[in-house]
């Protein structure tokens, strides 16, 4: 396994569209092929005009996160998610939040639990904007996987299995990224199935 520092490695806004249009092909090439062309058709997507709202703005907007959104206010972290970043953010939908033992959720948006929901949701934060593409490729150069460095502090392992982005946690859990590139103001969010934890 190898560590990327990925804001240092992958300056993804100065990449050339042709430049990832050649990663994309490489990879459908060696067998990325069902996410690379996910990553190419939400790039395309991405491309028609720059979002206009934030990643919570974004999420809030989108029934499927209505329970992120209600842990982020809980957590209090509108304000942060809202400013200038860039983020990248593994979202977790409805069905994700709905994966957890029965009455976490309820306990973690308990005013008393503020800090630990806080460590929870910031985990699923990576500074810096890196679309599909990006991932896809330093997940190439580090040999099929690479760990990085959330907002909370802790690492996320991101790998390629059969054709899917696989975020592992701290604690060796998986959650795989089941939509790419969806655009915002202020980053790009990676829609996941899972919950990871810190």
């Amino acid at each position: 396994m190898i560590f990327i520092d990925l804001p240092l490695n992958l300056k993804m806004k100065t990449m050339k569209r042709s430049i990832k249009t050649f990663i994309l092909s490489l990879l459908l090439v060696i067998g990325f092929g069902p996410l690379a062309s996910q990553a190419q058709h939400s790039e395309a997507e991405a491309s028609e005009g720059a979002a206009a709202q934030s990643v919570v703005g974004v999420a809030a907007s989108n029934a499927d996160f209505s329970t992120l959104v209600t842990a982020v206010q809980a957590a209090e972290l509108v304000e942060t998610l809202d400013g200038e970043g860039p983020f990248t953010v593994f979202a977790p939908t409805n069905e994700a939040f709905g994966k957890l033992p029965e009455g976490t959720l309820e306990t973690l948006v308990q005013p008393e639990n503020k800090d630990q929901l806080t460590s929870i949701l910031t985990y699923h934060v990576i500074a810096g904007e890196y679309d599909a593409a990006a991932v896809l490729e330093a997940i190439q150069t580090a040999g099929g996987s690479f760990t990085v460095e959330t907002v909370q502090g802790g690492m996320l392992t991101i790998s390629a299995q059969d054709g899917n982005v696989i975020l592992t946690d701290g604690q060796g859990n998986t959650s795989k990224v089941i939509m790419t590139d969806v655009p915002a103001s202020n980053g790009v969010i990676h829609v996941i199935d899972t919950v990871v934890l810190p």
